[in-house]
């Protein structure tokens, strides 16, 4: 025995260390990829550095063209403008010449086309008294001129970003419950320079660090702010879950967290089509009143049989969801009944049903393997139900042993059952508000199965689902079973 330990030990040991060589030879393969992606992201780095430079360039360039084009506009405008007083100027001189040439006063007045008072006028007002002679603009361009002195040494001291440290994960703070796993997380040192993280999560029946071989890919959700995540409206389908999370720069993601494994057992379970009446269509998690009988599915099934010596894998005796059915009849008569294939024989667990509104009768509950293919729910002393009947008008009742105990609320739109086997107590809610619709108390001596009847109309089950906080918390409440327990908890 002590040697056959040792083996099992060895060969336990032997398959981690297949599985540490395996990640290693991963690990080798993704350090040669991802220095090849590094030097391309450097490569596109610098090229868009270098794009940068020659569009700052071409721009500034394109400044000192604008500034020097302005400055000759100017001076050639003022250049213009001195021409043309400089012309009028000269036709002045040569007429005050020729009047200054003539002595004789007589003369002067009798010189022809002359208009002396407009000749003192232009005189006067002339260009070239008004005109300025400086420059309007100068000729320096040292206001263009750049100093890259600074950016220089920025260019000079730039380095391969800092990588985001790995954060670590505080298990004490995270929380499964209401079919929501929330996560939370710190930095081991205060990084400023941190834009967001990112989380990848996946489902396992694996307890302990992740494996490389036999697992789902990562789900991952980006660009988160907070240090702080919740997901919602997961299925718990499996035992675990495994979450490791992220810091990013601008630029580049730091290394993962160490992965945490958390806990989402839950209980899963499908419909039963091998135990359902003939009149039930059955799928996974829907069941629906079928008027044919099913008549047609049989005709199938039976040439099926004809055609195959092989047993219906649904109908194996080694599959634990078989032993569970215990390979019993289908109901027939008015027992419209389908159950699931999965047993509870221990623990707490909860799961809801929907039905359609046009559906007519239903009933949901818990049975043990005994209930006979003619009996109904509620009306045996080995099952509990709720029932609701909307024929005619709308009655909503808890049954067992053939007793009846009329509820005087709403029927709600979803059906909660939640099931305590060790403490003896099946309750059932509204899903969608949790309030309390009734308790059975009792000794549970069999394992239960999940029974559902149907008559015209469909229902819904939805299983996997996490035992509600509010439904523990009621569970924690002698108030909140009050009233609701009456003699229908006396069971033989």
């Amino acid at each position: 025995e002590t040697l056959q330990r040792i083996v099992s030990t060895l060969v336990n040991k032997n398959d981690e260390i297949h599985n540490f060589i395996d990640m290693l030879n991963h690990t080798i393969s993704n350090v040669q990829v991802n220095s090849s992606n590094a030097i391309s992201e450097l490569d596109e780095e610098f090229d868009g550095l270098y794009s940068v430079l020659h569009e700052m360039k071409g721009s500034m360039a394109n400044t000192i063209q604008q500034e020097e084009a302005r400055k000759i506009q100017a001076l050639q405008d003022q250049l213009s403008q001195c021409s043309r007083a400089l012309e009028g100027s000269e036709e002045l001189l040569e007429l005050a010449v020729q009047s200054l040439d003539i002595k004789n006063p007589v003369e002067l007045l009798e010189v022809e086309n002359i208009d002396w008072m407009h000749v003192r006028q232009v005189v006067t007002v002339a260009s070239a008294f008004r005109l300025s002679l400086k420059p309007k603009v100068s000729d320096s361009m040292t206001h263009m001129m750049v100093d890259f002195a600074l950016e220089k040494r920025m260019l000079q001291a730039v380095k391969f970003l800092p990588v985001p440290k790995a954060p670590e994960i505080e298990v004490a703070a995270c929380l499964v419950a209401d079919n929501c796993i929330t996560i939370s997380w710190r930095m081991p040192e205060e990084d400023s320079r941190i834009d967001h993280f990112v989380l990848e999560y996946r489902k396992t029946n694996f307890d302990g660090l992740p494996r490389i071989k036999g697992e789902q890919h990562w789900e991952v959700v980006d660009y988160i702010k907070a240090t702080q995540y919740t997901l919602s409206g997961l299925k718990f389908d499996t035992k675990y879950m495994n979450l490791r999370v992220q810091a990013c720069n601008k630029a580049v993601a730091g290394e993962y967290s160490d992965p945490v494994t958390l806990e989402t057992k839950a209980f899963v379970f499908s419909l039963d089509s091998t135990s359902s009446h003939l009149n039930l269509k059955v799928e996974d998690t829907y069941v629906e009143w079928d008027p044919t009988g099913g008549k047609g599915q049989e005709k199938i099934k039976g040439k099926e049989n004809k055609n195959s010596n092989t047993a219906s894998p649904k109908r194996s005796t080694n599959s634990p969801r078989a032993s569970a059915r215990g390979g019993r009849d289908r109901f027939a008569g008015e027992s419209y009944t389908v159950l699931g294939d999965t047993a509870v024989e221990s623990g707490q667990h909860y799961w809801e049903a929907r039905a359609q509104k046009d559906c007519k009768s239903y009933s949901v509950g818990v049975t043990y393997r005994n209930l006979g293919k003619f009996d109904q729910l509620g009306k045996t002393n080995s099952s509990w139900c709720i029932h609701v009947n909307n024929w005619l008008q709308t009655t909503f009742s808890a049954k067992h042993n053939n007793k009846a105990k009329t509820l005087d609320i709403p029927v709600p739109d979803r059906i909660g059952v939640y099931c305590d086997f060790d403490g003896g107590e099946l309750s059932f809610y509204n899903a969608s508000s949790k309030a309390l619709l009734h308790t059975f108390r009792t000794k549970f001596t069999q394992p239960l199965l999940p029974g559902f009847m149907i008559w015209c109309g469909g229902l819904t089950v939805s299983t996997g689902l996490q035992v509600p906080s509010a439904v523990k918390t009621l569970q924690k409440s002698e108030n909140g079973l009050g009233g609701s327990t009456s003699s229908l908890n006396n069971v033989a």
